[in-house]
């Protein structure tokens, strides 16, 4: 009980001392410190309920009334800030559901029985890590970035301190959705982190982040609607407000499909699929921590979160439909349009949005080998993300440009983040990491669940991975003759937040057997109550394990690359006379002509604005339908 509590509340008392510390020296030490804790209560809550878990019952209705009073005050915050800013649809919608959901709290919530407000399970312990270590480790890298980052934007007004309140309170909020299992409970969480991210987002004042946050308050609260409305009618016509008696039921024969619609559309809304795939790419005009933290370890991680804990319920039904289609489109048009992008957290955004995609077309399909495939999926994802988002940040404060253009023979200007972000691409997509493994079972499942459509989306959307993070490698690695090296400008909080997410996306590979057996398959064993094959075989572990040898040859070929001499550099035929360096030639004017290679984007063939197009329409087409579907069936 006590680890529970500091792991919610520790968070947020961190924050709101941080939040009147200006100091940045005793700032240090209080983000640090609190990240060492957070980091130990999340390995010592893992070994403790590792066993036996934990259901907890909290029959207290002052907690309940609290959380009432809280959420009322952010209502009339959001309420506040949008008068301020002249946005009437975020009042109008904070309204309904808070009106919804406190009318729904003092009328009939207190007649429904719970037999455990919190709950730790296997997948709860997963999730408990990402948050806990990951998230821990962006705060810590975020003191020297935030410094650094109001060095270069002296624009910006300086408010280090609230920041760092909302990186803890997002962190507490997180906490929260993974370990309540009353629904209540969670969607008190779920609304915490929209209105952290809504304050992260729109963090420099300036008139797009504004309205950046304003897009990404809108779509999740629209999210948040369908959240409520999913508790309110689980209540009244199911009679249960438990996350984890959903599947139960399910399997008990009682027609849970209009909650599982709502809650897929709060869950596909928050996890940014399409068509509300906007306020994550709006999101990119935050500092890179709170990007980090969003696409990693809290905000869209809770989103897909929800949606495989109602997997169970989902598949073979048209909620399932919903989920899968969604995804799957999101998946294969978001690869295409990463495709096109040249700025390096852009290219992130999308294929946040692309393998969130894939998640969530794994819990639309709700068998065992699909959920196996999307709870690997979120563990890869996590940790190999935020490398990337740290990564690009500190490539950015070191050359002042994040364009991946720029990037070209980084491993000679820059070769520790070269290596930094090597390893993370090779986290995303190439053989044995754990992103390919996961692909790999859920290539499988769908095969396995005749899903042929989805199957197709899978083949061609990973096509298009390979292509834009080879791009991308290609241009960390190229080795170019007279560049000099940038001096490195990082401090100790960025090498060990850097450090320790290379060492984990590594040693993570290593781990996944055991990560599903002692992870994934107990929780999916008690979820479907069925004891199943493993879903990779022992021959094809022993196969990925002999493979996990070549990730050596990583590091020490980007060394070898590094000693490369001159001399050892064959120049290029330029049409011209070379003048020695690789990017200089005289033609055959006598004019001296810059050599430079640049990537292919195919603009003209995945144009962003047509497949955005078609991708909204689509899915928000499936969604109504669907919707209806389910509507009709009841009525």
């Amino acid at each position: 009980m006590e680890s529970i509590l500091l792991l919610i509340l520790f968070p947020l008392f961190t924050g709101t001392i941080l939040l009147f510390v200006k100091n940045d020296s005793l700032r240090k030490i209080i983000v640090r410190l609190a990240a060492l804790i957070l980091i130990a209560v999340s390995l010592l809550t893992t070994v403790r309920y590792f066993n036996d878990g934990l259901t907890l019952a909290l029959h207290r209705e002052w907690i309940n009334y609290g959380m009432v009073v809280i959420e009322s005050i952010l209502a009339i915050v959001i309420i506040a800030l949008s008068i301020k800013h002249k946005k009437h649809l975020p009042i109008l919608l904070i309204l309904i559901q808070t009106s919804l959901i406190n009318w729904y709290e003092f009328t009939h919530s207190h007649e429904v029985e719970i037999k455990a407000d919190i709950v730790i399970d296997r997948f709860t312990l997963i999730m408990v890590l990402i948050t806990g270590v990951i998230g821990s480790l962006i705060c810590v890298y975020a003191l020297n970035y935030m410094k650094d980052y109001h060095h270069h934007h002296q624009e910006v007004k300086d408010r280090r301190p609230f920041f760092f309140f909302l990186l803890f309170a997002f962190l507490s909020a997180m906490f929260g959705i993974v370990l309540s299992n009353n629904l209540l409970w969670m969607y008190f969480f779920w609304e915490i982190t929209t209105l952290c991210s809504f304050l992260l987002i729109g963090y420099t004042q300036e008139e797009t982040a504004v309205k950046n946050a304003f897009k990404a308050l809108i779509m999740n609260l629209l999210g948040g609607f369908g959240f409520a409305a999913g508790i309110i009618y689980l209540g009244y016509a199911v009679g249960t407000q438990e996350l984890n008696q959903l599947p139960v039921l399910a399997q008990s024969g009682i027609d849970l499909l209009i909650p599982a619609v709502l809650l897929a559309i709060a869950g596909v809304s928050k996890s940014a699929q399409m068509p509300f795939s906007s306020w994550l790419l709006g999101a990119m005009v935050a500092p890179t921590p709170s990007s980090a933290l969003l696409h990693s370890s809290t905000m869209v991680k809770a989103g897909v979160y929800l949606l495989i804990r109602i997997a169970p319920i989902l598949g073979f039904n048209v909620a399932g439909i919903l989920v899968m289609m969604v995804g799957g489109i999101t998946f294969l048009l978001a690869s295409l349009m990463a495709i096109t992008q040249s700025d390096g957290k852009k290219v992130l955004a999308y294929s946040t949005i692309s393998n969130l995609g894939l998640i969530v077309a794994c819990a639309g399909i709700g068998s065992y080998e699909s959920i196996w495939a999307g709870m690997l999926l979120i563990i890869f994802h996590a940790i190999a993300k935020s490398l990337m988002f740290l990564s690009v940040g500190t490539v950015e404060h070191n050359m002042g440009s994040r364009d991946i253009e720029d990037m070209h023979g980084l491993i000679i200007k820059l070769p520790e983040m070269a290596l930094m972000m090597t390893i993370g691409i090779a986290g995303m997509f190439l053989a044995p990491f754990g992103m390919l493994v996961s692909k790999w079972a859920a290539l499988k499942a769908f095969i396995d669940s005749d899903n042929i459509l989805i199957v197709m989306i899978l083949v061609f959307g990973s096509a298009a991975t390979l292509f834009y993070w080879t791009k991308w490698l290609g241009k960390l690695v190229a080795v170019l003759n007279k560049i000099e090296r940038i001096p490195s400008k990082l401090t100790f909080d960025e090498w060990i937040a850097l450090g320790t997410h290379a060492v984990l996306t590594v040693v993570i590979c290593f781990a996944f057997p055991l990560i599903g057996n002692q992870f994934i398959e107990p929780y999916l064993n008690a979820q479907f109550a069925v004891q199943m094959d493993a879903v990779i075989s022992d021959g094809n572990i022993k196969i990925m394990s002999m493979m996990l040898g070549m990730i050596l040859l990583i590091p020490l070929g980007l060394l070898g690359f590094v000693a490369l001499k001159e001399d050892r550099i064959v120049t290029s035929y330029m049409g011209g006379v070379n003048q020695g360096d690789n990017r200089y030639f005289t033609d055959a004017l006598g004019n001296r002509k810059k050599m430079y290679l640049s990537n292919w984007y195919m603009e003209k063939y995945f144009s962003e604005t047509r497949l955005n197009t078609i991708g909204i329409i689509t899915t928000s087409a499936v969604i109504v339908v669907i919707f209806f579907m389910a509507l009709g069936g009841v009525l």
